[in-house]
């Protein structure tokens, strides 16, 4: 019987690359993600590879929903054996406009500051991104217990460990993330199931396409700071992170490897700009 992957977020453009890396290790996949027709798009792509995937229509907020959504995956694939949590994200509700206070932004109208944050903005990111890690795990790691090489990998962020201007809700949460992947790795540590997190840098998605380039292609002024500030000098390519996908996914590899955040990021946590 094949390992079963649990992929949230499964549709988006990091997530859907993390399926079809671990359906060419021959696990069955089930991609979760709220965009249905998404994830089904990836799921025919590996199937029409010849591997075994299956889409689910998914609410990571909604644990009743992903009870339900748990009880097909193991109808259709089999019990979980590896579970990512990709699903997260910013949303401009919870973004200012301003990198740095600015005198007059505590009474500003017409423009987001940081005195006039959405709460229900700032809920929402923080909530999909901690609680989105928190209620899939809930039900999926009940699958895991007591098997060999079970392992969860949760997505994090550089801003986990240097919050970037103008998106506090999504620094916040991703900071939340890696803390909570450590306290998931000793609690389940007896459990034999092994709890990471990678961090990506700077890649190219479709939810931060807008900030980084305008309509016509040309890169924004943020790009060129993120540049700047990343020595290698570019934004990474998705398939630049399947070896730190593998490897920490792999009991085999790193067997001994928990409670880690993995920096796939071009050399930008290590920089200080001079």
């Amino acid at each position: 019987m094949k390992d079963v992957a649990v992929i949230t977020g499964a549709g988006g453009v990091l997530c859907s690359m993390f399926a079809k890396a671990m359906a060419g290790k021959n696990y069955a996949v089930a991609l979760l993600d709220l965009n249905e027709e998404a994830a089904k798009k990836v799921a025919s792509e590996i199937v029409a590879e010849g591997g075994e995937a299956r889409a689910y229509k998914a609410n990571v907020l909604d644990k009743e929903n992903l009870e339900e959504v748990h009880a097909e995956v193991l109808r259709d694939l089999g019990a979980c054996t590896l579970l990512i949590n990709g699903a997260g994200g910013n949303n401009p509700r919870a973004t200012t406009d301003h990198e740095f206070f600015e005198e007059g932004d505590q009474n500003a109208e017409g423009i987001k500051t940081f005195f006039n944050l959405d709460k229900a903005g700032f809920d929402f990111v923080f909530d999909l991104n901690l609680m989105g890690t928190l209620l899939p795990t809930q039900v999926f790691a009940p699958d895991m217990l007591g098997r060999e090489g079970a392992s969860i990998l949760n997505i994090s962020s550089m801003n986990a460990f240097r919050p970037l201007t103008k998106i506090p809700a999504y620094s916040a949460a991703k900071a939340a993330v890696s803390n909570f992947t450590q306290w998931l790795a000793v609690h389940f540590a007896p459990a034999g199931i092994r709890v990471n997190a990678m961090a990506p840098g700077f890649f190219v998605t479709g939810q931060n396409r807008a900030l980084l380039f305008t309509p016509d292609g040309t890169p924004t002024a943020r790009t060129e700071k993120i540049l700047r500030a990343t020595p290698m000098g570019r934004f990474g390519k998705p398939e630049e992170l399947v070896g730190a996908l593998y490897f920490l996914t792999d009991s085999s590899a790193a067997g001994f490897v928990t409670g880690v955040v993995l920096p796939v990021d071009g050399g930008f946590a290590a920089y200080s700009g001079v």
